[in-house]
């Protein structure tokens, strides 16, 4: 059982879904990095200073009664709260994803299609003389015996 197990996890479909989980926890690490520290400054500086990961709705308040000027306070006082800025830094981070393996899915799908474009190489050629289907590397026809040049 245990010989079976060792077999069917060292397949190369496991190993490479093992590879990609990996690589796509680094890649979402990366574009959640991209979208809170890069992407998401500049648009809450357009948007009059906005910092996106600070907005949040009160549901009730905490030990400490608010106003709370960040999430981080309300969440230490306890308060419940919607935190509808996280959740669009998290949108944005799906979308990015998204859209990064929408590109790798659609250039690996040209890649097939180029590969399934290409016409196999001939494996025949046809005799001059009585027009009759050889092997490409024949110098001498089987079915007329006529010899042929190299060309």
């Amino acid at each position: 059982m245990f010989k079976e197990f060792k077999d069917f996890a060292m397949r190369g479909n496991v190993v490479d879904m093992a590879v990609g989980i990996i690589i796509g926890g680094a890649f979402g690490t990366i574009v959640k990095s991209l979208v809170s520290d890069v992407i998401m400054p500049p648009i809450g500086l357009l948007l009059g200073g906005v910092d996106f990961s600070n907005l949040f709705l009160v549901l009730a308040q905490g030990a400490t009664p608010g106003p709370y000027v960040a999430l981080a306070d309300a969440q230490a006082a306890g308060a419940v709260s919607i935190n509808y800025g996280v959740f669009l830094d998290n949108v944005i981070s799906f979308l990015i994803v998204a859209f990064a393996v929408f590109l790798l899915i659609r250039g690996i799908n040209a890649l097939q299609r180029q590969k399934e474009a290409e016409p196999p190489a001939p494996t025949e050629k046809e005799c001059r003389y009585c027009l009759s289907k050889i092997p490409i590397a024949a110098t001498r026809c089987a079915h007329c015996t006529s010899e042929l040049s190299a060309a």
